[in-house]
């Protein structure tokens, strides 16, 4: 019997199983899986009556709520394409995903629309904007307002379109180093599977709640909308990142897992420190963290300090996205702390459904070695269909059926893999290849670093050297050289950073993630090129 694997189903079983309990908390106000249900469905007649059909692409531009979850289930019962969009772009970089995935409804919050409005009158293919928290008195023309616009439509049960598990469930736009954003094609299937895989790694049950502090725009907030929802999970929607409000929501709601990168973490880190007399924090919290590589340091901290089980995941938005975990395996739970924290600090090992490799430049496995560097290529239920109206890319990254990620590694002598840098970030200097991760984790360990990031900067005599951007804790509490003579005190001296600039902020993105092409740029100037 073949039953075609159709994300919707996520939420058929969670009201069977689960329809009366609370499925989702949105500003202290809550919904049992069947109201959301009803709304689901309320948005697939409203979506209907719009003319939207199958393949057609639905935008929403939205924070982490109520509306951009049900807009997940209500697009695909129309069996059209979730094409969700990051809320810290520019009007123009909207624009171009909006016209390239032709998009023909467009959902925005109403604290984005000026982000919209600029290019409205540019837009090709967007035929109806509707504006999530509106009244019907605050419209203007060619806006309608969601919450009067949804309950004019019926919630009884809607007629859903055939939909197959090969097709094209979302859409999400990555950011490159150059050139336009490209649309990442992510199945039914390649979503479905990637929700199987990923519940059973970091065992989510039905007396799991989730805070949503990653954005659900960012890879389908790692898919966390298909498989907390499947397991009838409480959804807490947190709209912005704010370490104060993350803690009451933690602490309030009983919050057993959350999901988001580094940065983030850090932030919560040092709130904590600063905030010695908070309620007592809840120890039954796993903390899953990807994006960028984390310093050991931070799985310490949060082990010992806050008491949560730190849990490293790895991938990227064309693998839906998860496809490591680096939890200790069975015959590894002896190591000492010390050892325990590098090994969860690593990208680790295959998660069920992918096989991931390293391989070096004649397509050969690295030996385990923790030393030789290759690159991390997978094969895997989650890969892409391909990139949206971009064969060439498609092509040059999916070769000889595996998906080449562009992140370097190395794997230790028990198999877990570790990511020395991405291609565009290994360091060449004089010939040594430098990795950015292994600098930076290095002036994490100095206590008056907040945040640093490492990048190349231009040398006459080098080529490229490492230079360290870095965000204090405190003004002053640290010189230039006395970060750089404790790198090398700790770091082959042509591995430590020979000049350091210090900053307020490190630019990110809305997922936390810093920004290192904005950091070169700046150093780099007009050269044209970003390495030597």
């Amino acid at each position: 019997m073949h039953v075609p694997l159709v994300v919707t189903e996520f939420l058929d079983r969670a009201v069977a199983h689960y329809g009366d309990e609370t499925g989702v908390i949105d500003q202290d106000k809550e919904w049992s899986y069947r109201q959301v249900n009803k709304r689901v469905n309320q948005l697939s007649h409203g979506l209907k009556a719009l003319q939207i059909s199958k393949g057609d692409k639905v935008a929403y531009l939205a924070p982490n709520g109520l509306e951009m979850l049900e807009g997940f289930y209500g697009v695909f019962q129309i069996g059209a394409v979730m094409t969700p969009l990051n809320t810290r772009l520019k009007p123009e970089d909207y624009l171009f995903i909006l016209n390239h995935s032709e998009s023909k409804v467009l959902f925005v919050d109403y604290t984005l629309l000026t982000q919209i409005e600029p290019i409205r009158e540019r837009l090709t293919f967007v035929e109806t904007i509707i504006v999530h928290g509106l009244s019907q008195k605050q419209e203007e023309e060619g806006q309608l307002a969601y919450e009067p616009w949804l309950q004019s439509f019926s919630d009884e049960p809607f007629k859903r379109a055939e939909v197959d598990e090969t097709d094209i469930a979302s859409l999400l736009y990555t950011s490159g180093t150059t050139g336009n954003p490209k649309g990442v094609m992510l199945s039914h299937r390649s979503n479905y599977l990637h929700a199987l895989s990923t519940m059973h790694h970091l065992q989510i049950t039905d007396e799991d709640t989730l805070l949503h502090v990653l954005p659900m725009f960012h890879v389908n907030g790692w898919g966390s909308p298909f498989y907390y929802t499947a397991n009838g999970a409480k959804q807490v929607m947190q709209r912005k990142i704010d370490p104060a409000e993350i803690f009451a929501a933690i602490e309030k709601y009983g919050v057993t897992i959350c999901h988001m990168a580094p940065t983030v973490l850090n932030m919560l880190l040092e709130y904590f420190d600063n905030n010695k007399d908070l309620l007592a924090i809840n120890q039954n919290m796993r903390i899953v963290i990807a994006g960028s590589a984390p310093p050991p340091t931070f799985v310490k901290r949060v082990e010992e300090d806050l008491g949560w089980t730190f849990i490293q995941v790895y991938g990227m938005t064309e693998i839906s996205p998860l496809i490591t975990t680096s939890k200790p395996r069975r015959q590894h739970k002896n190591m000492k702390k010390e050892e325990r924290y590098q090994t969860q600090a690593k990208t680790g090992y295959a998660m069920i459904g992918s096989t991931v490799r390293v391989i070096d430049k004649v397509g050969e496995d690295v030996p385990h070695d923790g030393a030789t560097i290759g690159e991390i290529v997978t094969r895997s239920n989650n890969v892409m269909e391909g990139y949206w109206k971009n064969a060439e890319a498609t092509a040059e990254t999916i070769k000889d059926g595996y998906l080449y990620t562009g992140d370097m590694a190395v794997v230790d002598e028990n198999g877990y893999i570790q990511i020395v840098d991405r291609k565009k970030d290994v360091i060449i200097s004089g010939g040594e290849n430098i990795s950015s991760i292994e600098v930076e984790a290095c002036l994490y360990e100095h206590p008056a670093v907040l945040e640093t990031a490492i990048v190349a900067a231009p040398h006459e005599k080098w080529g490229e050297v490492p230079h360290a951007v870095v965000v204090l804790r405190e003004e002053g509490a640290a010189t230039e050289k006395e970060l750089i003579d404790f790198a090398r005190k700790q770091l082959a001296h042509f591995k430590a950073p020979k000049e350091i600039s210090f900053k307020n902020e490190l630019p990110k993105t809305a997922s936390g993630k810093i920004q290192k092409v904005q950091i070169r740029k700046e150093l780099w100037g007009d050269t044209g090129r970003l390495v030597n």
